[in-house]
């Protein structure tokens, strides 16, 4: 996972929650009988899936002019999508990030036995409390919120982040727990015209259909041998970020006349920064 926590934006604009869920179901039917997406699972007929094996950039970091060869993008939802492109939203939908952490209700950051809230140690993030059905639901309100904003701006499809920190809970929270709220954002996506991605997370790749989600942006799948399993589950339709010279060769030799692979700093930096890098081979 790369240092871009300061980078993740804040704020956007507001809709209701209950009624937004249940239009999007409704949504969703009207849209129509589904094409398919290569695995067997469909739709809606709005929803445009990423390209396989094309070139991809990961500007999380910041915004820039994608290098030439580049077909699918990935940037914050603060920024604008790339004219011309695939591009892929991304939103911090399981944890708080610090500078957001005092704008959430009390009760839905994850709460030790002790009151103390639970924190990803790595960045300082407090995990959302999503243990409840109920609970799942008011935090999905303000994620969908911004999934809104990512629509509005013209973006194919949203990466919500750390769908594993179900991982970091300290066993407070399940897999159960993390598949059923991702359901939530992928009906309300899918209402939105906008496919979604299954953010790392290769053990919950079996889940992908209960879950709603469409194709993967994997981290390292090539470092950690993970690759076939997002492309067992996904049908190739994998992006995948590299932050080694290692892991983008392994990456490479096994998937890459498969999937869209690159490899960016740990940073994800913008060109003309220190420590900037981009590689395909």
């Amino acid at each position: 996972m790369p240092l871009w926590g300061v980078f993740r934006a804040t704020g956007p604009a507001r809709t209701t929650g209950a009624l937004s869920l249940a239009l999007g179901v409704a949504a969703s039917v009207l849209a129509g009988c589904a094409a398919p997406d290569g695995t067997g699972s469909a739709k809606p007929a709005a929803v445009r899936l990423p390209p396989r094996h094309a070139g991809f950039d990961y500007q999380i970091g910041g915004a820039y002019t994608p290098p030439a060869g580049v077909r699918i993008v990935s940037r914050d939802r603060s920024d604008a999508p790339a004219p011309g492109l695939y591009n892929i939203c991304y939103v911090n939908a399981f944890q708080a990030q610090p500078d957001e952490r005092g704008s959430w209700p009390r009760d839905l950051l994850l709460r030790d036995a002790h009151g103390g809230v639970v924190i990803d140690r790595d960045w300082n993030e407090a995990l959302l409390d999503i243990g409840t059905a109920a609970k799942r639901e008011r935090v999905a309100q303000r994620v969908n919120r911004w999934i809104d904003g990512c629509a509005r701006k013209g973006f194919d499809a949203v990466e919500p982040d750390n769908y594993d920190s179900y991982t970091r809970s300290h066993g407070l929270l399940d897999a159960g727990d993390a598949t059923a709220f991702m359901a939530l954002l992928s009906r309300h996506a899918h209402a939105r015209h906008l496919a979604i991605a299954q953010k790392n997370t290769a053990e919950l790749a079996g889940q992908r259909r209960r879950a709603g989600l469409d194709f993967a942006v994997t981290e390292e799948c090539g470092q950690y041998d993970e690759c076939g399993v997002y492309a067992k589950a996904f049908a190739d339709r994998v992006v995948d970020i590299e932050y080694t010279a290692s892991g983008l060769r392994k990456a490479l030799a096994g998937w890459g006349d498969r999937l869209s692979i690159v490899r960016r700093d740990r940073d994800v930096t913008t060109p003309g920064s220190k420590g900037y890098l981009r590689a395909v081979r």
